[in-house]
Formats: C-alpha cells, structure tokens, sequence
C-alpha cells in the first residue's frame, strides 16, 4: 500500500514539475525568449486567469473565491431555527433575527424563515433579496480526513476525496475542455509566487504579482524601439514562437492602455484595501476593459479559526465583513455586467457544531457554496438539510455533505460556461444538477 501511494504521490510531482516548465516556457515564448525578463515585487494578491482578446459573450467569466482555512458555514448562513445549534455554540452562535434582546447589528439577517445571514454579511442581503445570489448549505466533498491538505487538494482536483486521480486541477481541464478564444500565453494567469492547484496543467499559463507586473524589464526609453524590433522579428517567421510573442505584445499594449492602477469602480463601489478587494477590483478591471477574461481564482485565507473565533466580534466576523463587502463592491462596479459573470464562494470544509475550550470550532465537515451573478436561481437556499440534532450528525459529530460541492461546479460549467464535458473535468464523476441555474 504504502508503495502504491508513493509511486501516485511520485507521478503526481513529475506531472506537477512539467505543468511548471510549460509555464516558464510560456512566460519565456511570449516575452521576447531571454531578452525580457517580468518586473515584481510581493503582494498577496489573488489568482487571476485571464484570456487575451475579446471576451467571448456567449459564456460567462467565472469567478472562484476560496476560503482557505476551512469556514464556519454554520456561523455564516445561520440555522436559526435549530435548537441545538444555540446549544452547542453558548458563546459563538449568532443571535436569531427574531431576539430582541440584542441590538441589531448583533442579530443575524432572516433569509427565508429557518436559516439566516450573519450580520457582518449584510452588503451581500441586496444581491439575495434581488435575486442575484443563491446559498447551498449542507455542501462539501467527500473527503473525510479533515485535514487541510488532504481537503484542499481534492477540491482543487475535482475529485471526492484526496487519493489516486488527475493531479491537473479543475479548472486546468475545464479550461482544456473548451475552445480557445485565442492563443495568449495569457489564457491562464496567476498573482503570486505559484499557480493554485486548481489552475495545475493548464496551458500557457504564467504566475505575476500583480496586472502592474506585466511588462517587459526594458528602460522607459527604450522600450517603444525595443518592442517594434521584437514584433518585426516575429512577423518574419509563422511558428507558434513567433505568434506567441505577437500574442504577447499586443497583450502588454491592452494593458499599457488600460493602466489598472487607474482604475476606476462605476456605480459608487467602494472595494476594501484589502487582498481579495484588491483583486476583485482588478478582476473587474480586466472585464470591463474586454480583454477576454475566462476565469478568476481569488483566495482569501485566515478561516482556521480554532482560537478567538468570535461571534459578532472576533476572528471570523472580520474576515466575513471583507469578504461581504469585497463581493458586493464587485457586484455593484459591474452592474449589468454580472449577467455575464458567475461568483462561486467555497472552502474546503467547515467547522464542528460544538465550540470547544478556547472559544473556536475545530475542523468538521459541511459547510456552504455562494453563487452570484449570471443565470442565478438567486434568492433561495438550496439545501437538503440533515439537521443538528445528535442522531442526525455524522459519526464525528459533525454536520454532514449532502450536496457534493462537484455538483454545483458542474452546474456553473455545463450551464454558463459552455463546457460540454464536464466528466472529464471532475474525473470521470456526473455531476447531478442542483437547480441553482437557468438554463
């Protein structure tokens, strides 16, 4: 057994290793080979993959967010009409809409009658009460370990549970599923020191810091000469070095003009200085200039909240107020441009239903999906609940999966993405449709 793992373990690292030297082989082909070199400093900012050209109307551009930590989808979407979550969260549960006993800002949001919002979520209560989001409670994979890792890199895989399958991620194949709009070295783009897993395997794909990054390490001067003696260069041969280095300056150029640092958000929104504010700003930057976005991949840690979780105060309720604000900024700067862009809001696992001694929730297992924006069935909470009393929890204590998160993933590719092999995204796994969106 223990030879079997190694040898899936050892292949998964070459497949890894090779999906990286594509990239720099990307980076290098698009960037004047080894005469250019990329401009970056650190900054913890979100994966962005983007495709080069006009955006393609008749699919959307999917936008993921991935808690990374594990979030508390219990303290999040509030089953206020359960007895026994008050009675085991004495000191972390979310007052119920309907107790007046403390002040509003303390209550959670009613959202149809059992469940309901925390308050520190309350810039996303307009996009539901419009229609434009949905919840799915009661979703996760299969992977019972509880371990970050192990949780994440399933997710990340597509698959039910960490183990043998694709070391690709999901949407590398998803992105390899579908045609592509145009040949960018810029299909795929990740801000950071290194690719998420999900993006694993996805060609021509490159890592950045930021939009600002890039550019070509050339002096301002001499930038314009150097550029027109690069493109002279490819016109003269048709190989795909040469395409790819067209691709790639007319890119920079898009860029140049468009200058995100300037960026301005349309209808007042007001993004957070934050990570993930920063990178929906400039996920929304990219839509809106039509450079043919496919998906963005955003991260947002610090949801491992064993210590100090805090109800209204705390941990957890100042990661929920960036992360509120952060996506109802982005909803309201696009307007009507969220017809054309689907949010998924996920996490690896969620959090017991017990607190424990330090006034936290360890690892458990279900937790909750958001979706805003195109074809949303929004203003519903899709969830086959199990319930939180003792004889309905898993064998850990935990809430269980009854919606497995592949099935809403499937959902968004199949119905909004144009992807009409979602199988082989997920490794071989038909997903069942959740009636979260119209077809």
């Amino acid at each position: 057994m223990n030879n079997h793992w190694w040898s899936c373990e050892e292949n998964r690292q070459v497949e890894i290793a090779r999906s990286n030297q594509t990239s720099r082989r990307a980076l290098l082909l698009g960037a004047g080979l080894a005469l250019a070199t990329w401009k970056g400093t650190r900054s913890a900012l979100a994966d962005v993959a983007i495709s080069a050209g006009k955006m393609d109307r008749k699919h959307d551009v999917l936008v993921t967010v991935f808690l990374r930590g594990g979030a508390d989808g219990m303290n999040m979407v509030v089953p206020y009409a359960e007895d026994a979550y008050y009675r085991n969260r004495p000191n972390l549960s979310i007052a119920s809409p309907k107790d007046n006993r403390t002040g509003a800002n303390s209550r959670s949001v009613d959202l149809n009658g059992f469940f309901a919002l925390h308050p520190a979520l309350s810039p996303l209560i307009a996009s539901y009460r419009e229609g434009q989001m949905a919840i799915v409670h009661a979703c996760g994979s299969q992977d019972g370990t509880r371990s970050h890792f192990e949780a994440m890199a399933a997710i990340e895989r597509g698959l039910a549970a960490e183990g043998p399958g694709p070391s690709t991620g999901w949407l590398a194949r998803h992105l390899m599923a579908t045609e592509l709009q145009s040949d960018s070295p810029l299909r795929a783009v990740a801000f950071g020191g290194t690719l998420p897993d999900s993006l694993r395997g996805s060609a021509n794909t490159v890592a950045l810091e930021s939009l600002a990054d890039f550019k070509l390490e050339t002096p301002v001067e001499s930038r314009q000469r150097f550029e027109s003696a690069l493109l002279s260069l490819y016109k003269q041969h048709q190989d795909e070095v040469a395409h790819a280095g067209q691709e790639t300056l007319a890119v920079l150029d898009t860029l140049r003009k468009i200058d995100p640092s300037q960026y301005k958000p349309s209808n007042g929104a007001k993004y957070p200085d934050s990570d993930l504010g920063n990178g929906l700003r400039q996920t929304a930057c990219l839509i809106r200039a039509d450079l043919g976005l496919e998906v963005a991949a955003l991260d947002k840690g610090g949801w491992d909240t064993h210590v100090a979780q805090g109800s209204t105060l705390g941990i957890l309720p100042l990661a929920l107020d960036d992360l509120g604000k952060s996506l109802a900024a982005f909803s309201a700067d696009l307007g009507g441009e969220m017809s054309h862009v689907t949010v998924v809001v996920m996490t690896e696992f969620g959090r017991r239903l017990a607190e424990n001694n330090g006034l936290g929730t360890d690892h458990g297992r279900a937790s909750v999906m958001f979706l805003m924006g195109g074809g949303v069935k929004g203003g519903q909470i899709h969830a086959k609940w199990p319930g939180l009393e003792e004889h309905q929890l898993d064998e850990t204590g935990d809430l269980r999966v009854t919606t497995d998160y592949r099935d809403i993933l499937g959902e968004v590719l199949a119905n909004r993405m144009g992807n009409k092999s979602v199988p082989s995204v997920f490794a071989g796994y038909e997903p069942q449709p959740v009636g979260l969106l119209a077809v």
